[in-house]
């Protein structure tokens, strides 16, 4: 038997061996199919992307034709450089380069020579490129923007680089890809698949027929539409209302956790990135260090939250039973916590949890967290514990919406404090600054905006995200996904009734809009800059958090507007306006609208460092605060923040 099992084994792998062989060889032509590539062309069919709508369909993106001009370098044949330069207006030194790069990637393989060429600039060349051989057109699509904002949401598309074609096999030189925005994250499913055509070649270069009658061609497959959930109205408010301001709006609709608008400003036309002048704007945009227009502050910008924080310290204080809806505290114009230290406050008398929030009593929700933080004997176990309350808001973490871009804010625990006292036992008091949304608590405008969609929520979210529908397909089950809160529903109620009041009787009376029930906290941050080496206070940011109507809600929102002064002052407004854009269609407190679009904040801005002049490719103003400034949180002021 095992004189057998040698020659059993040498045969049983020839036999294998052959049977590979004759299938390679016979049956399977892919081989055959790459040695004859040197007779073999190969032609692209580029589908259409999908196109892009909002969540009433109105149709936001939708594509043009481009033609790039492609190149072989090996089949270059008696070319007349300078008739070739001139009909493409470019010079013998172009030319020259971009052949030398085209033979590095591949001397046999084409690649882009000339993208993006209009329609008219297609007709002038194709007359002659019989003239040009190895020369030849590829059709592609390009966007074609039916709506001059939103450029933050959309991204953009551009062509894929080297390192992106070694990565993915499916691109190749010349191929375009989304980038930013929803073109990056539904890039596979807005790309389509591209057709394939093999063309046989005879000795002399000619194209002779299909290779094997088309055997191995593949038809285009057109990319799939989608729906946002962005109103295409109220997005074009929101910027039309942040003109000549900046920072980030962003608006939930709290019982689904779609994104109605999600502004950033300064913003650009979508359409300056499209075309041949792609490239040049792109860098304009790019190095704009002051006014940052690639910058969408409504997901990056990383800001201490202040009163609007005031929420969620009422919240878990309501939760660890350290207080009720009557505890009461007296203010004196402000909290003394420390010999020496004292937290200013405008109000004074009596507070307690509705007049608290309403009155924006630095006071009250200073004891409450310390309150908070003084129920367990170990203090880090304190901090941690309200930490994790804070975490199952979606703070200190990445949301996992689906854009391609974010910032997790933070959330301190008692690691944050071990490193910044490593020698100290640090208690509530030490820390108290965290009690009015000031301290280590950093918040992005969509992390605001999905905790006020929580509150309105009575205790729940779900993960915000930017797509509606995806034509034939589903849209991921996390975007469906219930998130709870470790506070009980309860709870809630008094704090929306005090959120209310607000409006009623607090910081937000002279917002409100008649028939619509608002529910609003006002925040006001201090901003200070390095101006020639020296910390220089410049004017208060402008914040504002809400939701209506108070019963069923329909939307919720946050604003953030750079250098904008009291929450009320220009953040309240903004917040009023859009609400009522979005459940009316239409704007009553046109005093209110009046007030906004009136105010232009470029002197402030001026102040870091100078402001540009307002170039041609723009649609509002290059007039960001520059990013290196450092930001704390001002004290709240009845009546006024």
């Amino acid at each position: 038997m095992r004189k057998l099992l040698l020659p059993t084994l040498i045969i049983i792998a020839a036999s294998l061996l052959l049977i590979r062989i004759f299938y390679l060889q016979v049956i399977n032509d892919t081989f055959k199919l790459k040695s004859e590539n040197n007779a073999i062309k190969i032609k692209y069919d580029y589908p259409e992307r999908g196109y892009i709508f909002d969540r009433n369909g109105k149709l936001l993106v939708a594509n043009q034709a481009s033609y790039d001009i492609m190149v072989i370098p090996r089949e270059l044949k008696n070319i007349d450089t300078l008739e070739f330069c001139q009909l493409l207006n470019i010079t013998k030194e172009d030319y020259i380069k971009k052949i030398e790069k085209a033979k590095v990637y591949s001397p046999r393989l084409p690649s882009v020579f000339l993208p993006q060429l209009n329609k008219s600039e297609f007709a002038a060349f194709q007359e002659k490129i019989r003239k040009f051989e190895g020369f030849y057109f590829q059709k592609r699509s390009l966007r074609d923007y039916e709506v001059d904002f939103g450029a933050n949401i959309f991204g953009f598309i551009t062509q894929v680089n080297e390192r992106l074609i070694e990565k993915n096999p499916y691109y190749k030189s010349g191929d375009l890809i989304g980038r930013q925005g929803v073109e990056e994250s539904y890039e596979e499913i807005l790309r389509g698949i591209k057709g394939v055509k093999y063309i046989q070649k005879d000795k002399y270069n000619r194209e002779i027929g299909s290779y094997k009658d088309g055997k191995y061609d593949t038809i285009a497959v057109q990319g799939e539409d989608i729906n946002l959930t962005i109103d295409a109205e109220i997005q074009r408010y929101g910027e039309q209302l942040m003109i000549n301001k900046r920072g980030g709006i962003v608006a939930i609709e709290p019982k689904t956790g779609e994104i109605l608008a999600l502004v950033t400003a300064p913003s650009y036309d979508p359409a300056i990135l499209v075309g041949r002048q792609r490239s040049k704007n792109y860098t304009l945009l790019y190095h704009d260090s002051i006014a940052k227009p690639l910058y969408d502050r409504g997901l990056l910008a990383e800001y201490p939250p202040g009163s609007p924080f005031k929420i969620l310290t009422g919240l878990i204080a309501l939760q660890e039973e350290v207080i009720d809806e009557h505890t009461t505290f007296v203010c004196h114009h402000g909290f003394s916590y420390a010999p020496g230290r004292f937290m200013k406050c405008h109000g004074s008398g009596p507070h307690q949890l509705n007049n608290g929030i309403y009155n924006s009593c630095n006071t009250y929700f200073a004891n409450v967290y310390l309150r908070i933080i003084g129920k367990y004997k170990s203090t880090p176990y304190a901090v941690d514990n309200w930490s994790n309350h804070l975490k199952s808001f979606g703070l200190g973490q990445f949301m996992g919406y689906d854009l391609p871009t974010g910032k997790r804010g933070k959330v301190p625990t008692s690691k944050t404090y071990k490193s910044i006292y490593p020698n100290w036992n640090y208690s509530g008091k030490t820390i108290i600054s965290n009690s009015i949304g000031q301290g280590e608590v950093l918040m992005t405008p969509i992390q605001l905006a999905n905790m006020i969609a929580t509150v309105a929520n009575e205790g729940y979210y779900y993960t915000p995200h930017i797509i509606k529908k995806i034509k034939g397909a589903s849209i991921d089950k996390k975007f469906t996904t219930k998130h709870v809160t470790t506070i009980d529903k309860k709870y809630f109620k008094p704090m929306i009734q005090g959120l209310f009041d607000v409006y009623n009787y607090g910081t937000a009376s002279s917002l409100r809009v008649e028939g619509i029930d608002i529910c609003g906290k006002t925040g006001t941050a201090e901003n200070f800059a390095k101006i020639g080496g020296k910390r220089v206070q410049l004017k208060d940011h402008s914040i504002f958090v809400a939701f209506a109507p108070k019963d069923n809600p329909k939307i919720a929102i946050a604003i953030l507007v750079e250098n904008g002064g009291f929450g009320a002052t220009i953040a309240g407004p903004i917040a009023s306006l859009m609400i009522e854009k979005y459940l009316r269609k239409k704007i009553t407190r046109v005093d209110l609208e009046k007030r906004v679009l009136g105010i232009s904040l470029r002197d402030q801005y001026a102040k870091l460092g100078g402001m540009k002049e307002a170039s041609a490719i723009e649609t509002t103003p290059k007039d960001s605060i520059s990013r290196k400034e450092t930001s704390t949180l001002k004290v709240d002021s009845t009546k006024q923040n």
